[in-house]
């Protein structure tokens, strides 16, 4: 079905099937990517120090001291995620990842959805990305001149949004230049924002000592254990945002087409994103530790229980951590979350590249940039509707930052959770026939991640629909974070019916075919290959 799609298109740039998998290719340039050139994207997509920073509030404020437990926890369902990921990847690269694999393993309808997810996500966290670099900018300038008023201005809505959109049109700018000028500049970003990060780690756990440190606790073997736990809401809540933490590391996949051939049994972006996955679990339950053990959990000017700062935890601790040096973690977080726009934009662009092409979406969105062979229109539209989300959040609620975490992590729990069942599914029968290491690793691993996933979707988006949840926000005394959650969801619903009707063939199934690892000639190839 594919190829008899690929043939008739009219657009010489997607007239390409690739030999091995089968899948048409875009138009995007190949060979450009390496194993340490995609790592260093995917730490920026996933952007430790903005991460950490808003996301280490939310999750103590439901878990407490729980907190590296949990962030220990979401580790264990995106671990095996990342093994049916690593498995899709292997039998159909493509730039569509959760939309190309959901689509081939459960047919159109659940593949429109689970790229809608993916798209949504990224949409939610660039705004929140936007939204925390406008903090930083104003409080590294604050420092650098010493008037703590020039940070007040990132509250002044206007000021706020207008800087937003600045940083959002830069970023989109730099990766509206192609992969090439995207890695040389995440390459800069992500050495110093790691080399401070570890910096400051250190220095918290080291204050953590001082005995002139009356919030602080020394840490404990109970932080790591998710049955002290007070609730399963409040552990479904916290899994959410931890899972916020990890998300991203999927981008490097999406980069499939991109990447150099790789010598070994692992594709280039397999590697890379095996390795990511390492990286950030050491990181993140490492700070997540050093955070709780500085700062405690009660109500003062640098204490996780304080609501005044719950967003943005490393602003109120850069000062009392690291002295005159807090301006490096400033910049850090700043730069953190510069680099995280541009890298995270690779995603939805690409995704929505990959829907375009199939038919998913309107033929206009798959055009590819004829010099600098970005899919420039899906980048723009990705960009401007994360612009308008933020705009309009900003003035529905104070603590957008925080809800749209919350919201974020429900979306991501969504299309993982299908993406992951994708791989069960697709090999439900040839992994049989390859040992029982490929049952494992291919069916049951990812099929228990899958399910794990899926039900912390529906309990956090059950419970936000409750008015105290998130930052306590409510419009009509419905939570906004549920509000969030459920209209996206439903405006993606209502636009794959939309694009059904203008466009039945993909929904047919005619451009990109339902299929299992036993009839997909792809996957077949790969097996015989021993990958």
């Amino acid at each position: 079905m594919a190829e008899k799609y690929d043939q008739a298109t009219s657009d010489p740039a997607t007239r390409t099937l690739d030999s091995v998998t089968g899948i048409s290719k875009k138009g995007l340039p190949t060979g450009t990517v390496g194993v340490l050139g995609a790592l260093v994207i995917g730490i920026s997509t996933c952007a430790p120090a903005y991460t950490l920073t808003a996301a280490v509030g939310p999750a103590a404020s439901e878990v407490g001291y729980q907190t590296p437990a949990i962030f220990l926890m979401g580790f264990i369902p995106m671990l095996l995620v990342a093994l049916g990921y690593r498995a899709l990847n292997s039998a159909m690269p493509d730039s569509g990842t959760s939309f190309t694999w959901a689509t081939r393993a459960f047919g159109p309808w659940i593949g429109w959805m689970a790229g809608w997810g993916l798209v949504a996500a990224t949409v939610l966290v660039l705004s929140n990305l936007a939204g925390i670099a406008v903090e930083f900018l104003f409080q590294s300038i604050s420092i650098l001149v010493g008037d703590p008023s020039i940070a007040d201005l990132a509250a002044n809505k206007f000021i706020n949004i207008l800087v937003c959109l600045a940083f959002m049109a830069l970023a989109t700018y730099i990766s509206y230049r192609g992969m090439t000028s995207t890695k040389i500049f995440q390459y800069i970003t992500v050495i110093f924002q790691m080399a401070v990060m570890v910096w400051f780690v250190v220095a918290m756990f080291v204050g953590a000592g001082d005995p002139a440190n009356k919030q602080a606790k020394m840490p404990e073997l109970s932080w790591f254990n998710p049955f002290e736990v007070s609730s399963f809401s409040a552990f479904a809540a916290g899994i959410a945002v931890s899972i916020f933490v990890y998300w991203g590391w999927d981008t490097v996949l999406t980069m499939g087409e991109e990447t150099k051939p790789s010598k070994g049994r692992l594709s280039t972006e397999s590697k890379a994103a095996m390795i990511l996955v390492g990286i950030l679990v050491v990181l993140y339950v490492g700070t997540a530790t050093a955070t709780v053990a500085f700062a405690g959990l009660g109500d003062g000017p640098t204490g996780l229980g304080n609501p005044e700062i719950i967003e943005n935890v490393f602003a109120a601790l850069a000062h009392p951590v690291m002295g005159p040096a807090a301006i490096l973690l400033s910049l850090a977080i700043l730069v953190s979350a510069m680099a995280s726009i541009n890298s995270t934009a690779i995603s939805p662009a690409r995704t929505l590249l990959a829907m375009s092409h199939y038919g998913a979406l309107p033929a206009a969105i798959k055009k590819v940039h004829p010099k600098y062979k970005s899919p420039h229109v899906a980048l723009l539209l990705s960009s401007i509707v994360a612009s308008v989300f933020y705009a309009v959040m900003r003035f529905i609620s104070e603590d957008v930052l925080w809800d749209t975490i919350t919201a974020l992590g429900m979306m991501v729990c969504f299309y993982y959770g299908i993406t992951a069942l994708a791989s069960p599914w697709y090999f439900r029968k040839s992994a049989f026939r390859e040992g029982l290491g490929s049952v494992i690793s291919k069916v049951v691993l990812p099929g228990i991640g899958g399910i794990l996933l899926l039900i912390v979707f529906v309990k956090t988006t059950i419970d936000a629909m409750d008015p105290s949840a998130g930052s306590g926000s409510n419009i009509a005394g419905i939570g906004l974070v549920g509000i969030i959650g459920v209209t996206v969801l439903g405006i993606g619903v209502i636009l794959m019916f939309v694009q059904a009707k203008a466009d039945p063939a993909f929904f047919r199934g005619e451009r990109l075919a339902k299929t299992d690892a036993t009839k997909d000639p792809s996957a077949q190839q790969v097996f015989d290959d021993g990958l």
